[in-house]
């Protein structure tokens, strides 16, 4: 299993009239959450699409607990549980600042070969490097 963890500020302009961070915004924020789990690995969406592999979202689940506030530092946990095959799985959790669990997540993305359009396993060093976290 492998856990990264990235804090966010909830800006004005992603709120509603009641001050709560808008439903779609979350999505968003699931992928500053992978895109800086990569980083950690030392990898990056452009690496992965200059190796030739793309990531599209195939499925999306939401689950809003709490509203999220304006001005309020989020805590986002990304989970991997399980490790990557042609398919990817992460698993989320947002804290606001008192550390309540305030919303749950998941997104599934496959690995896309660009030239054929088809699905693929990871590049080799995605692969070397996340082998580690999974035994």
């Amino acid at each position: 299993m492998y856990t990264h963890q990235t804090k966010v500020r909830v800006r004005y302009g992603e709120t509603d009239q009641m001050g709560y961070m808008y439903y779609g915004n979350y999505a968003e924020l699931y992928e500053v959450g992978r895109v800086e789990m990569l980083r950690s690995m030392g990898m990056t969406y452009k690496w992965m699409e200059q190796e030739g592999v793309m990531m599209p979202v195939l499925e999306m689940r939401c689950k809003y607990i709490k509203p999220a506030l304006y001005d309020e530092e989020l805590t986002i946990n990304v989970i991997l549980e399980k490790k990557p095959g042609v398919k990817i799985h992460f698993k989320y959790e947002f804290y606001n600042e008192a550390n309540n669990l305030i919303h749950e997540g998941e997104t599934t993305l496959a690995f896309i070969n660009m030239k054929n359009n088809r699905p693929c396993l990871p590049p080799e060093e995605f692969q070397n490097r996340i082998k580690e976290y999974f035994y």
